[in-house]
């Protein structure tokens, strides 16, 4: 560890061996000049008998400095050189690259929030929905959900939701929202913490229109309430009905149907006073999408399967004209299995074409690197005769392709969260709150970062 201290005095060090190697050629000099030679004969003959005096003061510094930081930090200055005397390749190759990786950290991030992570949420590998194996669509009606709730052994809980279109006024200016009507356990269930404020609770239902409170968004908050955290506690009308603002959802949260993102939650036994059609008590009538929960500690998909076959086979005993037997399936909560296979497969191929350009801007970067090379070819053989070994021509030349790399990475990376963040707001269809979910991510970053080093290893 003596290194560690030199670090910090490697300017004075170098000085004062540069300075010894200076005394010991000129007293060679001195003695050959004592034995008849001219000076210059002397310093010349001197330097020769000396050696590669470059060479030996870098092995001499490795004694007392940690050679692998020390050169790597000469590579970079180094390399950094070499990027400026050709500013126009490095444009271009920093440009190729900015297009390339930036494409494929868009489309990355897209595939991300719709395939890898569709609901950020807690414990999500354990959160399941269940739809019909027919139909691929979960689509069920209250009462049925409340008998799926109350007699499944395979969930913790079971949670729902369904969606409706109704006028917010908080005083001012009355604007349209869309309002995701939950089970009063949506948010336990989901086991998210509010970001302001309280969620409501399943102890909160006491029977129809017994809990008039709402829970805005948390884009919501901001765009229409300012950010005010004294919304909390305020009565607003919903549809003309009063309801309390008891909280605002985390930051990112936006629903649990991916692509359309709620203004706001409301509990579902209050759903008369958001429309007039009130079809809670109506077993036939299916309003409610697929509804959702946490498979219990050891408890198999086949077995949840087998659990809500049973209750199925129940509820067409039982129900005979509403309800006919069914076979189901478990899926990731987020949209039905019916929409998410064309989405996945179509997802995927759009980061194949990704893969597909980055590759191509690689092969066209290699080819400008060779011809580059050749123009070097002298560089190259002069440092090899200053004994510069290929294995530290190689990594500098690594180095310099790293460099170039990671600043068209970190251009590629910042116009692709640009990106991402306005496809995120964007909504094709205004009179609808559909967005496409594909804010940026720590997950997005080290994709970035990741494609950079390949694209540097590549070209």
């Amino acid at each position: 560890m003596n290194w560690v201290p030199n670090i910090f005095r490697r300017r004075a060090l170098y000085d004062d061996l540069s300075e010894e190697i200076q005394l010991h050629i000129e007293e060679r000099a001195e003695q050959l000049m004592r034995q008849g030679m001219s000076a210059e004969e002397a310093k010349r003959e001197a330097r020769k008998a000396f050696g590669n005096r470059t060479l030996l003061e870098e092995r001499s510094r490795e004694v007392w400095q940690w050679p692998t930081l020390e050169s790597i930090w000469g590579d970079v200055r180094f390399s950094l050189r070499q990027m400026r005397r050709s500013p126009g390749l490095t444009i271009t190759a920093m440009l190729t690259l900015a297009f390339a990786i930036g494409a494929n950290a868009v489309v990355f991030g897209v595939l991300n929030r719709i395939i890898l992570h569709p609901l950020d949420v807690p414990d999500a590998k354990s959160l399941y929905a269940f739809e019909t194996a027919e139909s691929q669509i979960g689509h069920q009606s209250y009462p049925d959900y409340l008998d799926f709730r109350s007699r499944n052994r395979s969930f913790e809980d079971l949670a729902a939701f369904t969606i409706s279109e109704s006028v917010l006024d908080s005083g001012a200016n009355p604007f349209r929202i869309f309002a995701y009507e939950t089970s009063g356990n949506y948010f336990d269930v989901l086991g998210l913490q509010p970001y302001l404020g309280r969620f409501f609770h399943a102890n909160d239902e006491r029977g129809p229109d017994s809990a008039p409170y709402v829970v805005l968004t948390y884009a919501n908050w901001h765009s229409h309430f300012q950010g005010d955290r004294g919304v909390v506690g305020r009565v607003v009308l919903v549809n003309k009905h009063p309801f309390t603002v008891i909280g605002v959802a985390p930051p990112g949260f936006e629903g649990t149907l991916l692509f359309f993102f709620p203004d706001c939650f409301v509990p579902i036994v209050n759903r008369s006073q958001l429309d007039d059609w009130n079809p809670l008590t109506e077993r036939g009538t299916r309003i409610l999408f697929e509804p959702f929960g946490h498979l219990k500690q050891g408890v198999t998909r086949t077995q949840a399967l087998a659990d809500l076959s049973s209750i199925g086979s129940y509820l067409e005993a039982t129900y005979p004209k509403e309800d006919g037997h069914k076979n189901f399936m478990l899926v990731r909560p987020g949209f039905p299995n019916f929409f998410a296979r064309p989405l996945r497969a179509f997802v995927a191929g759009l980061m194949l074409l990704a893969a597909l350009i980055l590759l191509a801007a690689c092969a066209n970067l290699g080819s400008l690197f060779a011809a580059r090379a050749a123009d070097r070819s002298r560089e190259v053989a002069l440092r090899l005769a200053l004994g510069s070994s290929r294995k530290r021509i190689m990594r500098q030349l690594l180095t310099e392709a790293l460099l170039i790399s990671l600043a068209g990475g970190a251009a590629g990376l910042f116009v692709s969260v640009l990106t991402l963040r306005r496809l995120s707001v964007w909504q094709p269809f205004p009179e609808l709150a559909i967005h496409v979910p594909a804010s940026p991510d720590a997950n997005v970053y080290l994709a970035a970062l990741a494609l950079a080093l390949i694209s540097a290893l590549l070209f």
